[in-house]
């Protein structure tokens, strides 16, 4: 009986270690700018360099919780919304008589969507304030 043997082909890929590499002067300065914009990109200076380089857009990790900090206030809204819609529809699971300080716990609800939305609005400011 003959035993075929598969031959395996090359599955090694050419890694950026194997690539070519620019070296670049810079002064100690120059040097720890480059590093905390790198850091504050959550890249290494490599990666940090080589983005700028090419031209590829460089995204903060400061900018990523903002936005994660908006999706989170932004759900917050649609639950106070919710609620709302519950108490405007009529919904007898708010009635008056089963729950007389409805009325306050609705102003309280308006209360807290006022809050979300001025929190909404500082994280933006802070977003265009760091750009």
């Amino acid at each position: 009986m003959v035993k075929h043997v598969r031959q395996r082909e090359p599955t090694q890929t050419k890694t950026r270690r194997d690539s070519t590499r620019i070296r670049v002067f810079v002064d100690e300065k120059e040097r720890a700018l480059i590093q905390a914009n790198a850091d504050v990109a959550g890249l290494s200076v490599s990666a940090f360099l080589r983005n700028v380089g090419v031209g590829y857009p460089v995204r903060s990790i400061v900018d990523l919780k903002q936005i994660a900090e908006l999706a989170k206030i932004n759900a917050d809204l649609g639950r106070l919304g919710g609620l709302l819609k519950l108490w405007l529809t009529g919904d007898p699971r708010l009635d008056p008589r089963r729950f007389p300080h409805i009325d306050r716990t609705i102003a309280a609800t308006l209360g807290q969507i006022e809050a979300s939305q001025s929190a909404m609005r500082d994280v933006m400011d802070r977003i265009l304030a760091s750009r």
